[in-house]
């Protein structure tokens, strides 16, 4: 029977969608699982084969929990904020929502084809002000709260208000930006401006002075993951770094706790070790050198406090303020030049460039507090003005860096941990040795040095012991127009929030995207975004008076806000009066199965982690962590195709003839191959592009081969292969079941179009089980023992496999068992009916379809999953091989309940043993139950 697997398809979409059968109740007596895909951004290239990999992956799990009888929630939604958008709006004046609105179109209609089960009615946008209206609450939230180092936790504002108001900061522990002191009645006294001012010194959502990087042609600040190589990721122009105001998230009070959650975690120990490094903890000392002729002090954070007596020379952060004040003017246009080329490089590469040794001379010199030694101080980029104190002690003789330095800049190198090596060539870093040169602390091992020395920085009065976190606080404004507006407006300077009651803050109409003529944001293009505090409404912008009406932030959020929550509004996306209602989160709880990309892990899993402790914190929800287990799926490459121009030429020389020419190997696009050949359609190629209309071919036995070559799947490459095509000629089922059967989940592989001939031609066998020629004909008659044994086998594979994600084992299992059952002819409903459901997570298309023609009238959607019989698999008899003297000789069917012995009697007593025995004793009988008997005579 002809399996029309495009008139399947569509037929069972279209019912999915009319019955809203993947539509999740809240029904809290069923056991619940949450299975969720990273948020996709909507792009306008629309998916190519290898975006919809972890889809097919979390929707078979999705759909075999529920045939578990699990509640599962799998919904889908868009990060629907973003540069590309806005880029694009400036480049063309369409707004961003229009094009946004059109590339979600372009995904849903996409991902609507491939099958998945996405409760679609739970869809959110970030982009949507019905969904950014709790975004923008969030952030009220995180401003109106502190944290609090005692109770370990962050807690409304308002008590933080109240320890002023008794105590000062008498006993406070929080986390702060500066260390602040004052009384109870000097709280009193202040000023409702200076107490806002002391306020946001501690608010989880803050505005300070931060050093950013700074796009000029795309007028906003980027992340350190959105810049490649000291340029923006999109459009390739220069970033630098830059100090300005901005709004930021307190999560480094949240350092230790994001660091001991992830033991909890059921994650990828590479993402782990990703996020641990980027906490980066470390044990050491804060200590304050005093600078020769200046009042200032430098404070370092050191982690080896036993080397001070080792520290030569010091190194500050380019940024570090103290570098303007102590700069002397014979130093002054060095410093500033270095300063300026500093600027040029993101804190990423700073960190990354560990060859590259440069710096400056200030022209001033620190004193050494135990040595007395005069140490000169420099600037240099490896040190990050957001680590510790944006200064370093160096200990050149025991640092790698400092080493490298101080050979650059002829800087003494003095040895303080005892070693055969001449550190004048070459650096000694242990922690098993003892100190030398150290007073004190010669003989000492680093554990007891270590607090030696911390105790005498604390009786020096010049530092303390300290925990140090390499995590700063994350920047949260970005100067564009596509994003979530900061719900503030500023009076006399100072930021309030707008009541929650006016949310959302709408994104405003601008006539253009790009920043003002005085260098605002583009929302200061607006003429209605001003805040009226009176009558609580947004106002035209010519009103603001600083009295009543009030200029609103120009800023808006970065593109990780959104993200960072959204798991939490898919359990309640349509609830107007609050972002979820609290039963409905205790229900739901954290996400049992996150899959997405490894490309996240300092970035949104971080933000994402952070938010979700501080709204356990505030008592919002239960669960102290958002995504239980999580896997990062692999990449699905691409073959790219090349063609080989003669230099200078318009002429393009077939791959095997290349050799003999000076070429340029030039991307082509994969469509222009014939069929799934490598060889290129020439005429095609010539209509491809202007520029290669004229195109002459140097060919090999008549035809132009291209070179190929596996890379990653992307559209500059030329090498995208559509889902939309796959769909159409082997069907969303078999696109399916191929991107699973291409290897492991977690690793990438190379995509093959010719490959899905393999697994189209299973579903055709497996479809023609139920035929007989044209005609529909299934057995009611009872399986034989083999029948079932084929069946229960593969109920144990796929069980097996799909519980530790290995898929692509379970298609092969598939394929093998169908091939069984067709030799034998098996057409029989007891068989036919649990292997339908066993399939139709991976091709649900066709199983419902199956389903339906054996005589249901609901999907198969909700069946119960086949339960294994292992007395299926337990074999009657045995077939053992019985070898003498190391050769097989022959075999002997016996049964599988024999005991050893009795295997070993039957074997002897059989007529061809006598024979070879000639009436001899065996010297040894060896007998391995069910596998094999060895005789040796």
């Amino acid at each position: 029977m002809f399996y029309d697997h495009q008139q399947i398809e569509k037929k069972w979409q279209k019912y999915w969608e009319d019955n809203q059968t993947y539509k999740t109740s809240n029904n809290t007596d069923k056991p619940k699982f949450y299975v969720l895909d990273m948020f996709p951004y909507p792009s306008g290239a629309g998916l190519h084969v290898g975006h919809p990999l972890g889809y097919i992956a979390s929707d078979i799990y999705a759909r075999y929990k529920r045939h578990q009888g699990f509640n599962v929630l799998h919904p889908v939604g868009y990060d629907s904020f973003g540069l590309p958008a806005e880029q694009y709006a400036i480049q063309t004046g369409q707004h961003p929502a229009i094009t946004t609105e059109q590339n979600i179109n372009r995904y849903e209609e996409q991902l609507r084809k491939i099958g998945f089960s996405f409760d679609w009615s739970r869809e959110v946008r970030t982009s949507d002000a019905s969904y950014y209206k709790w975004t923008q609450w969030i952030f009220i939230e995180l401003y109106h709260s502190w944290y609090n180092k005692n109770t370990d936790k962050a807690e409304s504002i308002n008590t933080l208000i109240k320890h002023f108001e008794e105590k000062g900061t008498e006993g406070l522990n929080a986390n702060q930006n500066d260390e602040l002191s004052f009384t109870a009645e000097e709280w009193a006294g202040a000023s409702d401006i200076d107490k806002e001012d002391i306020l946001l010194n501690y608010r989880l959502s803050y505005r300070a002075e931060t050093t950013v990087n700074w796009c000029p042609a795309l007028g906003t600040v980027l992340a350190n993951d959105e810049i490649k190589d000291g340029k923006s990721e999109r459009g390739g122009f220069p970033v630098f770094q830059k100090k300005m105001m901005q709004w930021s998230m307190r999560i480094s009070a949240y350092s230790e706790r994001l660091l001991q959650g992830l033991s909890t975690l059921d994650w990828p120990q590479p993402l782990k070790d990703a996020q641990e490094y980027w906490i980066g903890k470390s044990q050491g000392a804060q200590v304050q050198f005093k600078v020769e002729s200046h009042e200032e002090i430098v404070e370092v954070f050191t982690t080896r406090p036993d080397t001070i007596f080792g520290a030569t020379f010091m190194v500050l952060a380019p940024e570090n303020p103290l570098v303007e004040t102590i700069t002397t003017d014979a130093q002054k246009v060095e410093v500033d030049t270095y300063i300026e080329e500093t600027s040029k490089k993101t804190e990423r590469d700073r960190m990354s460039d560990v060859k590259n040794v440069s710096g400056a001379f200030t022209g001033s010199y620190a004193i050494n507090p135990f040595s007395g030694a005069k140490m000169p101080i420099y600037i240099s980029d490896y040190v990050l003005m957001g680590y510790g104190t944006g200064a370093v002690m160096a200990v050149p003789a025991h640092d790698e860096r400092d080493h490298r330095f101080a050979k650059k800049f002829n800087l003494e190198i003095k040895k303080v941990i005892e070693t055969e090596e001449d550190v004048q060539e070459k650096v000694f870093d242990s922690k098993d040795s003892v100190c030398v040169n150290s007073e004190f602390l010669n003989g000492l091992h680093y554990n007891d040095a270590k607090s030696k020395m911390i105790s005498e920085i604390e009786t020096k009065g010049i530092g303390h012991g300290t925990t140090n976190y390499r995590q700063r606080d994350a920047i949260f404004s970005r100067q564009r127009y596509w994003g979530e507006p900061v719900p503030i407006y500023y009076k006399e300077g100072m930021p309030y929030t707008l009541p929650a009651s006016a949310l959302p803050l709408e994104l405003p109409e601008v006539e253009k995207y790009l920043p003002t003529e005085d260098g605002d944001p583009p929302l200061g293009n607006a003429k209605e975004f001003a805040w009226d505090e009176v009558n609580q409404k947004v106002v035209s912008t010519d009103l603001i008076d600083d009295q009543t009406i009030f200029p609103l932030e120009l800023s808006t959020m970065p593109g990780w806000a959104g993200s960072s929550w959204y798991f939490l509004r898919y359990m309640d996306p349509h609830n107007e009066g609050e972002f979820f209602a609290k039963e409905l989160s205790d229900y739901w709880g954290q996400v049992d199965l996150y899959i997405g990309g490894s490309e996240h892990a300092t970035g949104h899993l971080l933000y994402s982690r952070f938010w979700n402790m501080f709204l356990k914190d505030r008592g919002y929800i239960n669960h102290d962590e958002p995504f239980q287990k999580l896997i990062n799926q692999g990449m699905i490459l691409g073959m790219s195709a090349f063609v080989y121009r003669i230099d200078g030429t318009n002429q393009y020389v077939s791959k095997n003839l290349a050799g003999n020419y000076q070429t340029q190997q030039i991307h082509v696009d994969v469509s222009l191959l014939k069929g799934a050949s490598d060889e290129l359609d020439t005429e095609a190629f010539k209509a491809w592009r202007p520029d290669y209309a004229n195109a002459e071919f140097i060919l090999e036995d008549g035809k132009y081969i291209t070179d190929r070559e596996v890379e990653k799947m992307s559209k500059s490459k030329y090498n995208v292969v559509n889902p939309d095509d796959i769909c159409e000629e082997y069907g969303a089922d078999g696109l399916r079941l191929y991107e699973m059967f291409l290897g492991p989940l977690e690793q990438s592989k190379p995509w093959n179009t010719q490959g899905l001939s393999g697994v189209y031609g299973f579903l055709k066998k497996f479809w023609n089980l139920h035929f007989n020629g044209e005609t529909f004909e299934v057995s009611e008659e009872e399986p034989t023992k083999a029948e079932y044994k084929v069946l229960h086998t593969l109920i144990k594979k796929v069980v097996y496999d799909i519980e530790n994600f290995s898929f692509n084992t379970s298609v092969s299992s598939f394929m093998i068992a169908v091939n069984e059952l067709q030799k034998i002819k098996c057409n029989k409903r007891n068989i036919l009916e649990p292997l339908a459901v066993i399939i139709s997570p991976y091709a649900p298309h066709i199983c419902e379809e199956l389903w339906s023609l054996l005589g249901h009238d609901t999907s198969i959607e909700f069946e119960q999953f086949p339960t294994l019989n292992e007395d299926y698999l337990v074999e009657d008899e045995i077939e053992y091989p019985v070898s003498v003297n190391g050769k097989m000789k022959f075999k002997i069917s016996l049964s599988a309940q024999l005991s050893a012995k009795e295997v070993e009697d039957l074997v002897i007593s059989n007529e061809k043993m006598q024979q070879i025995l000639e009436g001899k004793t065996p010297k040894k009988i060896i007998v391995v139950p069910h596998r094999i008997v060895n005789i040796v005579i």
